[in-house]
Parts: structure tokens; C-alpha cells; sequence
């Protein structure tokens, strides 16, 4: 019984390899185009990369110095419009896109938001995709600040409180911002229970020095 199973394994063995040569004599032609197309198309993707994006990569993030050195400086205007010379964020932004980074679009908008352009900093800030979690509260924060500046708390509120749930670094500073909006709209409620938190959660933070004021001048109303 077992030589009869293993003749019988032998003979599908056999007979599988037999298709598979047959596969390649009736399709080789074939594959071998395929193959020939799929190392062109391999080498195509190389030079791509090596001789046209990766050198735009280079140069996008050259100018992106210039940039960076003038927003640390305070600077926006130059910082976002450049000098002629040495291109601000918005030309990086339109001539290199996300080749620059993601952080360019981060820099232009708080730029923007510095400058009172509210709407073009909230653009911006929309676009910056980046995954630091620190950077991308901060960004949140600052489109709240940007709809203050618009005087649309409601939206302002919900950024804010956004901030705060995302980033521990700086919660207490966004929590802090989201009170004074609570307290704008008149949810006095909700602004108390956001410098409660500052107080109980965040008791070192610079902002947990003065919040006792806050919650005194909510409580007495």
C-alpha cells in the first residue's frame, strides 16, 4: 500500500512539473517581456527618484533654511514672501509642494496667523499633515487662534479643546485659551471646568499659577 501512495505522489510530481515546463514553453515569450518590462519599469522608478525628485527634495529643503532662520528671527513677512533673493514659504509652498516638508506648511501659516490673515492661516494649517504629535496640536492651537481672530469662538472652542486632548506638553496653555473662548460665548460652566483642569491636572505649569483668579471670578458671577 505505501509503494502504491508513493507512486502515486511521484506521478503527480511528474505530472505537475510537465504542465509547468509546458506553461513556459507556450507562454515564455510572454513572461519574458513581462520580466523585461518590470526591470525597464524598476529602472525607470530609480533614475525618477535619483535624478529628478531626489534633487528637488535638496533643493526645496536649501531654501527652506533661508525661511526657517527668518521665522525663528520673527520675521513672518520675509519669512512667508521671501526677499527676492531667497524665497519665502508661500513660493517654496507653490514651486515645491510637500518636497519641502510638511512642517512648510505648519511655518506659512502661523506666518499668516501672525500677520491677521486669518483665513490664509487656517489654509495652511489645514494642510500640515505631519505626525509629531507635539507640532500638530500646536498647528490645531493655532487654527483656534485664528478663528478668534475671526471672532468665530464657537470654532474656536472646538480647536482649542482639540489641542488640549492631543498634546500634554502644552495642554494647560491650550485649556487656559479654551476657558477664555467658554467664557466669550457666555458657557461659564464649561470655562470653569477648563481651569479646574489646568489647576488639578496641571498644577506646575505657568499657567496654573494665575488659574485660581479665573475660577474666583467665575464663581462669585
Amino acid at each position: 500500500m505505501a509503494k502504491e501512495i508513493k507512486n502515486e505522489n511521484a506521478e503527480a510530481v511528474v505530472e505537475a512539473v510537465s504542465k509547468t515546463e509546458k506553461f513556459f514553453q507556450d507562454n515564455g515569450k510572454l513572461i519574458s517581456i513581462i520580466c523585461a518590462a518590470f526591470v525597464v519599469a524598476c529602472a525607470l522608478v530609480f533614475c525618477w527618484f535619483k535624478f529628478a525628485y531626489q534633487p528637488k527634495v535638496n533643493e526645496a529643503q536649501g531654501q527652506m533654511a533661508a525661511a526657517e532662520q527668518n521665522f525663528r528671527a520673527g520675521d513672518f513677512e520675509l519669512a512667508l514672501n521671501g526677499d527676492g533673493n531667497a524665497l519665502g514659504f508661500v513660493q517654496i509652498i507653490d514651486e515645491y509642494g510637500k518636497k519641502a516638508g510638511k512642517a512648510v506648511y505648519f511655518y506659512a501659516g502661523v506666518c499668516e496667523l501672525q500677520l491677521g490673515e486669518w483665513e490664509q492661516a487656517i489654509k495652511y494649517l489645514e494642510s500640515y499633515k505631519g505626525k509629531d504629535t507635539i507640532l500638530a496640536a500646536r498647528a490645531t492651537a493655532c487654527i483656534g487662534d485664528a478663528y478668534v481672530g475671526l471672532e468665530d469662538y464657537k470654532k474656536a472652542l472646538g480647536y482649542f479643546e482639540k489641542a488640549a486632548q492631543a498634546d500634554n506638553m502644552y495642554a494647560a496653555g491650550y485649556l487656559l485659551k479654551a476657558g477664555a473662548v467658554a467664557e466669550a460665548l457666555g458657557e461659564n460652566d464649561k470655562a470653569l471646568s477648563f481651569y479646574k483642569k489646568i489647576k488639578d491636572q496641571y498644577p506646575q505649569s505657568v499657567e496654573a499659577y494665575d488659574v485660581d483668579k479665573y475660577i474666583g471670578r467665575i464663581e462669585v458671577k
